[in-house]
């Protein structure tokens, strides 16, 4: 009930300083009033530390006025020795004063000790053993003996820290010694399969830099450990070395704590990988499955089942991002959806030919049009396929030209597969020959067909067989049609096959040239090689019109 009484008197002299309105209730006044003296004004000590600190206003005295004063007054204590007896309370209706001797240091009112929820005394009691200790520290501290302790404790944290610097930096300049002898030893680089990450002497390098690296955190870390420690020798410096300990200390404290905070979190993310992961597993194996065409599903073909499981696996991922997003530290933040959006913005304006190629990629794989090592022809570039992937098609023309072909070019022209049927049913090399009509067609027949037998790689079954597909005006066009397996031997079989053309016909006397110039030359010697015409051959002569001749 005292204290009560102490507080609504308190609350009142308030009121009446401040000229607050009567018909404020009394919760807002006391809030108010409350307000107006929380902060307060600090009284410090010898060494910049805070004694205690004053909230209210004495007379025409304001709190920052009596806080300047008091602390004029302790610091004038520097100057005297220190007696505790000397330390005394002076008592009256209104103030209890802290003497120290003669001199008044600072009274309390009624006020002040309401504030604090104890009686007048009891404050003044408390306030003058602190000032008390506080002046007993500051003279035992600054006394010869202390400073020459003090001075002689700074040397021998130099000294030390001198000492751990120098086997320190001996440590590393020996653990990089031995880095150097252990070169091609236990140092022998990094592969991955038939990859060299880093050979030996790259290796060495990577660790000697490594090496210097840690080798100046550790010095820094001495150094910055250290000059705390030489501050907080000194009384007047205590306060610097506390600053310099919590500028790391603080901010690892606040990673502490925000580790332990974000852990529930961490936990759910944890739980969601693992599942998607597991998900992902199942699907491979099912993928898998379906390769080695044990799992058989209608309509679906082996050669899906890889790019479907990267397609789903992308989707799977990009669900399980979304899904963990809100659990990100910061994800709420305006910077963090801020780089979202421009990543995003980047990503639709800056790859609009890319997304065309991985559209027209993906359909491509379902299209089936060829796979790798099939002999096709998209435009005018003819190859094999020696790489697929979702951008481009690379192709390897027979010069050994690599040709690299964009997705969306492949799907807006037109492609030609040569092996998707040869392994099956064969494919059927053609070439076209001009025979005038003076020589027997199934004799050219006959020269085209074992022309095509004899050469290599054309299949004795389905036989060759000829078409005669025009009958011009001077003479017969002959089309041999033979079936081969190697789509990719097609340059090879052409070539040897035109060579056999042009002996077998040579052997029946058959002239692969124009009708027209046959016509010309009626005298002349037929345009076939010496070695297939007869011993007894002789020139025909030309045909002259006697007739006119006479005349």
């Amino acid at each position: 009930m005292k204290h009560l009484y102490l507080l609504l008197l308190l609350v009142s002299f308030q009121l009446k300083a401040q000229n607050i309105p009567v018909d404020q209730s009394p919760k807002d006044s006391l809030k108010t009033s409350l307000e107006d003296t929380r902060e307060g004004h600090a009284v410090i000590g010898f060494f910049s530390d805070t004694l205690f600190k004053v909230h209210n206003d004495i007379g025409g005295f304001s709190a920052q006025e009596r806080a300047t004063a008091i602390n004029e007054r302790i610091q004038q204590l520097k100057e005297l020795e220190y007696d505790s007896s000397l330390f005394t309370l002076k008592s009256d209706l209104t103030n209890t004063q802290i003497l120290y001797g003669s001199k008044v240091l600072l009274a309390i009112s009624d006020q002040d000790a309401a504030l604090e929820l104890v009686d007048r005394k009891t404050l003044a009691s408390s306030y003058s053993n602190s000032i008390s200790e506080a002046f007993k520290t500051y003279k035992e501290e600054t006394s010869l003996t202390s400073l020459l302790k003090n001075i002689g404790l700074a040397l021998l944290i130099v000294i030390i820290t001198y000492l751990i610097i120098k086997y320190v930096l001996k440590l590393f300049r020996l653990l990089a010694v031995k880095i150097y002898e252990q070169k091609n030893k236990r140092i022998k680089g990094i592969k991955i399969r038939n990859y060299t990450l880093f050979d030996a002497k790259s290796q060495v390098n990577a660790l000697i830099n490594l090496n210097s690296i840690i080798k100046w955190i550790v010095l820094l870390f001495i150094v910055y450990i250290s000059i705390p420690l030489l501050f907080g020798v000194f009384p007047w410096t205590k306060d610097l070395g506390s600053t310099l300990f919590g500028y790391v200390l603080s901010p690892l404290k606040r990673i502490l704590f925000s580790v332990i905070d974000y852990l529930p979190n961490l936990i759910t993310i944890a739980v969601i990988i693992f599942v998607f992961r597991y998900v992902l597993r199942g699907i491979k194996y099912l993928k898998s499955e379906i390769e080695l065409e044990r799992l058989k599903l209608p309509g679906f073909y082996p050669d899906w089942a890889s790019p479907t499981y990267q397609i789903i696996r992308v989707l799977v991922v990009a669900f399980m991002i979304v899904v963990i997003f809100p659990y990100l530290p910061g994800s709420d933040s305006p910077i963090f959806k801020g780089v979202s959006v421009f990543l995003g913005f980047l990503f639709t304006f800056g790859s609009a030919g890319s997304l065309s190629n991985l559209i027209s990629g993906i359909i491509l794989t379902y299209m089936r049009l060829y796979k790798i090592g099939d002999r096709i022809k998209i435009g005018n570039t003819v190859g094999d396929v020696v790489e697929k992937n979702i951008l481009v098609t690379r192709i390897k023309t027979i010069k050994n030209e690599l040709v690299s072909v964009p997705n969306s070019t492949v799907m807006s022209s037109h492609t030609v597969n040569f092996t998707s049927e040869a392994e099956k049913e064969g494919l059927i090399v053609h070439s076209t020959v001009t025979i005038g009509y003076d020589v027997p067609w199934n004799l050219v027949h006959e020269a085209l067909i074992e022309a095509a037998q004899k050469t290599e790689f054309i299949l004795e079954n389905p036989k060759p067989f000829v078409l005669q597909t025009s009958l011009n005006d001077f003479y017969v066009s002959y089309e041999i049609n033979a079936y081969t397996h190697q789509a990719s031997k097609q340059a090879i079989i052409y070539s040897e096959l035109h060579a056999h053309i042009q002996d077998c016909c040579n052997a029946r006397e058959i002239e692969i040239m124009s009708p027209h110039y046959t016509a010309a030359r009626d005298g002349n010697t037929k345009a076939v090689p010496e070695e297939y015409l007869p011993k007894n051959y002789t020139p025909g002569g030309f045909i002259i019109n006697k007739r006119n001749t006479d005349e």
